[in-house]
């Protein structure tokens, strides 16, 4: 949810001989899997709670700068240097608002008048997006059948999920344009990243140590000019913030770049239609948010397009 990022459009599936074999450590990277489901799941509900003693723009720059944090630490571990040149720059610049500080900043000033719940679950619209903007902006990625009835299924999912056939009642249309906003972000910072970066000859850390830290100046600059030093500070929406960014925004982006280079991105993309349904469960669970019958039935007709709309051409 939070940052699938430059890295991995960038350079693309891990070669044969860099892949560990599955046969070792198989439990762990299913455990791992699990782990950045529920990171992701979450962060839903962290974002609500640290909405509750911060604004929005205050939420995503400390996100940013706890993830950023722990991105520089795995690089000095390593031993990994920031990308060099101006061109490369100014890309991962542009990625950093399309994939980090746009979304971020739009899912939490949704969560101001919207459910954690839905907000989740309009972040699982996000390969709907990406299927419909591949078909004008990527020549090489040709619809298939299939694949065009996985866009209308979802989309038939969205406006169950939104109660359209009730003129959608009771619903702030505000706060949920703003969550489906940030889930078209998404899929446009990819198409971005893999017209531009691929190829690039920077690591997966490289690139997306520097574009978490291009996010962080992004919103240092912004949220001053809208926000205005908090008088108190209140410690669970600040213990919320923290966790978002370390894991929600941090920890996830280092699980998911060795999933990536474990197992591919085509099975590490599958934590997607896990968030919904985690996110769904702690907002109910822990939040107390009420939930409509439409909700989980439009949510999994939405996540059956998403999937139908990732199914590829046989070889």
């Amino acid at each position: 949810m939070t940052t699938v990022t430059a890295s991995r459009d960038a350079a693309g599936p891990a070669s044969a001989s860099s892949v560990p074999p599955r046969s070792r450590g198989r439990l762990d990277w299913r455990l791992r899997f699990a782990a950045l489901s529920l990171i992701w799941g979450f962060s839903f509900l962290l974002i609500k709670v640290g909405t509750d003693g911060y604004a929005p723009f205050q939420v995503t720059l400390g996100r940013l700068v706890f993830g950023a944090a722990v991105l520089a630490a795995a690089m000095a571990v390593k031993r990994e240097r920031l990308p060099r040149g101006a061109r490369t720059w100014g890309h991962l610049a542009v990625a950093a608002v399309l994939l980090n500080a746009l979304p971020f900043s739009l899912f939490a000033y949704s969560e101001l008048t919207i459910p954690s719940t839905l907000a989740g679950i309009c972040n699982a619209t996000s390969p709907l997006w990406g299927m419909a903007l591949s078909m004008v902006a990527l020549s090489e990625d040709r619809p298939t059948r299939v694949r065009v009835a996985g866009l209308g299924i979802g989309f038939i999912g969205v406006l169950t999920v939104l109660g359209a056939w009730q003129g959608f009642h009771g619903l702030d249309a505000t706060g949920t344009a703003m969550a489906l906003l940030a889930s078209l972000s998404y899929p446009i910072g990819w198409i971005y990243v893999r017209r531009t970066l691929a190829g690039a000859g920077e690591s997966h850390l490289s690139l997306t140590g520097a574009q978490l830290l291009l996010a962080t100046v992004q919103l240092a600059v912004v949220t001053p000019l809208f926000t205005s030093v908090p008088t108190s500070f209140s410690l669970v929406p600040l213990l919320a913030i923290v966790a978002l960014g370390a894991l929600g925004t941090g920890l996830a982006v280092l699980l998911q770049y060795g999933l990536v280079a474990e197992v591919g991105p085509t099975t590490a993309q599958m934590v997607t239609y896990f968030i919904p349904v985690i996110a769904t469960a702690a907002g109910v669970a822990v939040l107390g948010e009420s939930l409509a019958w439409s909700t989980p039935v439009g949510a999994v007709i939405v996540l059956a397009g998403a999937a139908l709309t990732q199914v590829r051409r046989s070889a």
